[in-house]
């Protein structure tokens, strides 16, 4: 019977250079029709009074944007005991304001570092355009909020800070979470749910058509987009 060379078995070394190669193989981004937005929101019980006019807005993103070729929308959320929730990509706004109707405002503390580094994680697969986070408060490490604002920066991914109500601490971590990742920083309460709209609408309108169709959409809606496109403007 003739002997069989039984196959070389792999040495320490060529091992180590296949995990080495894998580990520097860039992941392939999927590919999308649709420009990609997160939007995200504190559901922690002090939000509960926004919660109704916040999916009102979000119908309104939809409306702008129809006209400019649509968006991808992921939703994402925190509320009560580290709970944290993401939904799937979706183009249909009845679908999102469906989920977005389900949820109940529950008391707990914040976890932004949390939709930070969920969208660092997708826009290592995808190309996301932009973040947007409403929220009220701040009860983090600011460092490790502005380390992973600083990531979202350097991969095109800005971050668009809604703060609803004027506490000074969330106030001073919003603004520099907006200025690290090339964002922007506005505020509001329940007094101007319309600025809110209005500049929300814009944020999906820059991530569908850029600055060009921002400019223009700035122009036919008045003073309340301004202080939006003076703050991007100084990121190019």
């Amino acid at each position: 019977m003739k002997n069989k060379k039984l196959p070389k078995k792999a040495n320490s070394d060529d091992i180590t250079a296949f995990l080495q190669k894998v580990k520097t193989t860039p992941v392939e981004k999927i590919t999308t029709k649709h420009p990609r937005l997160i939007f995200s929101l504190d559901a922690t019980a002090s939000r509960e009074p926004m919660w109704d006019s916040a999916c009102h807005i979000q119908a309104q993103m939809f409306k702008e944007t129809l006209s400019l070729g649509g968006l991808d929308i992921q939703l994402a959320y925190y509320r009560g005991f580290l709970e944290f929730e993401t939904t799937p990509w979706a183009n249909s706004g009845e679908s999102l304001l469906s989920y977005m109707g389900s949820i109940r405002c529950a008391a707990g503390q914040t976890q932004i570092a949390k939709i930070l580094d969920h969208t660092i994680s997708e826009s290592s697969k995808t190309t996301v355009k932009a973040l947007v986070f409403v929220g009220d408060a701040m009860e983090e490490d600011p460092i490790i909020l502005n380390s992973l604002a600083g990531k979202l920066g350097i991969v095109g991914v800005p971050i668009f800070v809604f703060q609803d109500g004027f506490d000074v601490i969330a106030e001073r971590s919003f603004r520099d979470i907006a200025r690290l990742s090339k964002g922007a920083y506005c505020q509001f309460d329940t007094n101007s749910v319309h600025k809110l709209k209005d500049l929300l609408c814009a944020v999906a309108v820059f991530v569908a058509g850029g600055h060009k169709a921002l400019n223009k959409y700035t122009i036919s809606h008045g003073t309340n987009i301004a202080q939006l496109t003076h703050q991007l403007a100084k990121t190019r």
